[in-house]
């Protein structure tokens, strides 16, 4: 089978092993995977690709894994999110940026790098909730990352 891109905006924290990513996908339905994949599924290709503007979360850790999607969330509580996260590591202090219940962002600075942990609350009722130690993220790649997640946002 063809591989199927995704695009959308997306922040990923963290590292190969152990991450947060917070995403809107898009899906071209006119990719050949897509197609192919519609036509075994026997829905259309853009039922297969879907709406493109729902939000999801992703995670994984040292024993679990997984992700939620989040219906209803908007492009501007993303944005929203993103700039205080910016803000919080312009300041150069210890940090817990929040976005909605489901996503906890502590931070502390360690030389030019920031101490992640996040907290991961899946929105199903009784779900636990999951604490990643994101490790040790250069600053300045977290200020970039959060530009060019932005700057998708925008666009």
């Amino acid at each position: 089978m063809s591989p199927i891109a995704v695009d959308g905006p997306e922040l990923f924290l963290g590292t190969e092993s152990v991450y947060v990513i917070l995403a809107r996908p898009e899906i071209d339905p006119t990719q050949p995977g897509v197609l192919l994949a519609a036509e075994e599924a026997g829905v259309s290709p853009e039922e297969f690709a879907g709406p493109g503007d729902t939000w999801a979360v992703m995670f994984d850790g040292e024993d679990e894994g997984g992700g939620f999607e989040l219906p209803g969330a908007r492009d501007i509580e993303a944005d929203d999110f993103a700039e205080r996260f910016q803000r919080a590591l312009a300041a150069g202090d210890p940090f817990t940026v929040e976005a909605g219940n489901f996503l906890c962002l502590d931070g502390r600075p360690s030389g030019g790098d920031w101490a992640v942990t996040a907290r991961v609350t899946p929105p199903e009722d009784g779900a636990a909730t999951q604490i990643l130690e994101l490790g040790a993220l250069p600053a300045a790649e977290l200020l970039a990352d959060l530009e060019q997640f932005r700057r998708e946002l925008a666009s």
